[in-house]
């Protein structure tokens, strides 16, 4: 009798054991619901230019006190809003990162407002042996000749931040890839520094970190800074003296001389008759 009490009491402190932990299961999920709000968030990885769809995006709760600014709780009006900066998935979608309203897709969504699109054309070389990927950040150098006629090396832009690759502007690639253009965001005045000076010289890319915004001045290197005067002056003499030989010479044409002409037997100053006598002969000169 007393073990059939017993085993009961057990089975009501079980039953209402597990009817506390349900309680109060449900009475914390009702808790967080009420601490919490929707965020829109990606559903996978978006690429800057991507026009976004209603497979992109997810809606997942997030803590009410720790909601970023500039998020989405309805996915529905993200849709057809193109990406500018990329999204990581579960990452919040944030009005930032987004292009405005009635962009289309493709680079022109990217380039920031006042700033322009220019491309340059590189090579192995010049694109830092296809290290300057989209997204990465150069430093433009000209190699051109100043008003002395002497050749001289200098940096003329800073920190100037690469759209894209050949026809490429995915973020997401760390291998090197060497193209034949490189196309870079700058101001328009930076264009145009741009444009003068790759038809005044040769144009180079001068990789820099993400991360670094300390802009050291420069003057410029020229032949003399590179080798010094003493070995700059035999090479200056060396290279005008090659661009003389390689000139074409003009040879100058001397005055043909005069034809010498015979001189003419002088004509007699006297006259001499010749005056026959029978046999004898007699000459006379007037």
């Amino acid at each position: 009798m007393r073990s059939t009490r017993a085993i009961v009491m057990i089975l009501l402190s079980l039953i209402a054991g597990i009817a506390a932990v349900i309680l109060a299961a449900r009475w914390v999920g009702q808790q967080a619901a009420q601490n919490t709000s929707p965020v829109v968030v990606a559903a996978r990885d978006l690429e800057p230019g991507a026009p976004l769809t209603a497979g992109m995006l997810q809606q997942t709760p997030w803590p009410a006190g720790a909601v970023p600014v500039g998020a989405f709780e309805d996915p529905k009006k993200l849709e057809g809003r193109v990406i500018r900066s990329p999204v990581f998935k579960g990452e919040p979608v944030l009005e930032p990162k987004l292009a405005p309203e009635g962009t289309k897709g493709g680079l022109t969504s990217i380039i920031q407002s006042g700033k322009r699109a220019i491309s340059v054309k590189v090579n192995e070389v010049v694109g830092v042996a296809g290290f300057a990927l989209p997204g990465s950040f150069v430093d433009v150098m000209v190699n051109a000749t100043d008003s002395k006629n002497k050749s001289v090396s200098k940096i003329v832009l800073k920190r100037i931040l690469v759209l894209a690759v050949a026809q490429e502007a995915n973020r997401d690639e760390t291998k090197p890839k060497v193209v034949s253009a490189v196309t870079l965001e700058v101001t328009p005045a930076e264009a145009e520094k741009i444009d003068l000076a790759r038809s005044i010289g040769s144009l180079s890319l001068v990789l820099r970190n993400a991360i670094d915004n300390n802009d050291t001045e420069t003057a410029g290197t020229d032949r003399e800074d590179l080798l010094g005067k003493e070995v700059a002056a035999p090479v200056a003499r060396v290279a005008a003296s090659a661009a003389t030989a390689a000139a074409p010479v003009r040879r100058a044409v001397k005055p043909r001389a005069a034809a010498a002409t015979a001189p003419r037997p002088a004509a007699s100053a006297s006259t001499s008759v010749e005056v026959i006598r029978g046999v004898q002969k007699a000459n006379s000169e007037f």
